[in-house]
């Protein structure tokens, strides 16, 4: 994009970054670049671009003009000087870890996060010897950072609690620590919050969700800067492996260029339910950051672009309650993911978060009663119709 079209607005750049009209045959839509490989037509430039000396395609799995424009598109929304795509939000994560970890490090995460990084995190890094602290709060991060400290993991907001973390004061701490700042921003979209304007290193998405929107794509991405990017593609990407393929790529730059439009209703929807159910006599705890009673509502005012995200979660008392609640749902499809067009529900303990354990449930807050609502953008009337009808019979 030149320098005009960088200072356009969010919408107009949702549109157009990451690509322009094919010089070559005047295609308007990103190409879909179906290769696994690419001529280099040289020896020599062949082994410039395997030693990184040049800039080119010369295999898929590094570089794919489709999975670039989507890169670059993400980047610009980010607000950051790169991007790199992955097969997968958890091969975005694992990317990270693999990269910027190694024997003798230590990650400090406020939680909770999402169940698979807390996998990955416990299960998987300690076993090369990384130790993993966990805090649940800013004041417990601060005691819990060390000078092995290299990662500070965290979500904003949580998944499936919807806290909020003050992103420039965490950014703050990971640094005056000598570590790198890693935020998911899955769940609030570059739409909502850029974490690079708050200080943060490492911004990574479940792309599977709002980006793509329409629950049709498996993708991770991540953000950074140049310094940081170069790593993570040498070796979070090409040694790993966990790939993006074009087609997916593609349906990831047409979904995103209604992200704007979308996330707005998302919002909007997402707040009048959570209006329609803050007094329900069934609803033992409402989690939304859009109630002035939530405790992150000013930092999340301040971060989230005054909206709130498309996540509704509710405590029912039970889990019997909650599956009562869940099974009598008729426009919200029992299922995991999150940010599709259509409303989606969940039992994170049952399902997402199943693996963490009963104790690091309880500690997080993750109680059997807990539904996590993904809200779509049907129309409000009927959400809140469906809700509040069979939370009554819950």
């Amino acid at each position: 994009m030149d320098n005009k079209e960088k200072q356009s607005g969010f919408g107009t750049r949702a549109v157009h970054a990451g690509h322009h009209v094919d010089p070559q045959t005047g295609a308007h839509a990103v190409p879909i670049y179906a290769t696994s490989t690419f001529g280099y037509f040289n020896a020599g430039r062949g082994a410039r671009l395997f030693a990184g000396e040049e800039s080119g395609y010369f295999y898929s799995r590094v570089l794919n003009p489709t999975v670039r424009a989507f890169e670059e598109k993400l980047a610009n929304l980010e607000g950051t000087e790169d991007a790199i795509a992955f097969a997968s939000g958890m091969g975005a994560a694992s990317a990270i870890a693999l990269t910027f970890l190694k024997q003798g490090d230590e990650v400090a995460f406020v939680g909770p996060l999402y169940g698979g990084t807390e996998g990955l995190l416990n299960e998987v890094m300690t076993g090369f010897g990384v130790t993993i602290r966990e805090a649940h709060d800013l004041h417990e991060l601060r005691n819990v950072v060390s000078q092995k400290t290299r990662l500070v993991w965290l979500e904003t907001p949580m998944n499936p609690t919807l806290g909020i973390i003050d992103l420039k004061a965490a950014a703050e701490i990971a640094h005056n620590a000598g570590a790198l700042c890693v935020v998911d921003n899955t769940f609030a979209t570059p739409y909502l919050t850029r974490p690079a304007e708050h200080g943060v290193d490492i911004i990574m998405h479940s792309a599977t969700k709002y980006l793509g929107g329409h629950g049709d794509v498996i993708a991770g991405v991540v953000a950074t800067r140049a310094d940081l990017s170069e790593p993570l593609r040498g070796h979070g990407l090409r040694h790993v492996g966990a790939a993006l393929g074009p087609f997916e790529a593609y349906f990831l730059i047409r979904g995103m260029k209604t992200l704007p439009l979308r996330m707005d209703r998302h919002c909007h929807n997402a707040a009048a339910l959570a209006e329609a159910l803050k007094d329900h006599p069934n609803v033992k705890k409402l989690y939304y950051p859009g109630l002035s009673d939530h405790p992150g509502h000013e930092v999340a005012t301040r971060q989230m672009n005054g909206k709130y995200g498309g996540l509704v979660s509710l405590d029912l008392g039970s889990q019997e309650n909650a599956f009562t609640f869940l099974n009598a749902l008729k426009l919200f499809t029992q299922a995991v993911s999150l940010g599709d067009v259509e409303s989606l529900s969940s039992h994170p303990a049952s399902t997402t978060h199943q693996l963490l354990g009963e104790e690091t449930l309880t500690r997080q807050g993750i109680t059997p009663g807990l539904v996590r609502l993904s809200v779509g953008i049907e129309d409000e009337s009927d959400l809140i119709a469906d809700v509040k009808r069979n939370c009554s019979a819950g």
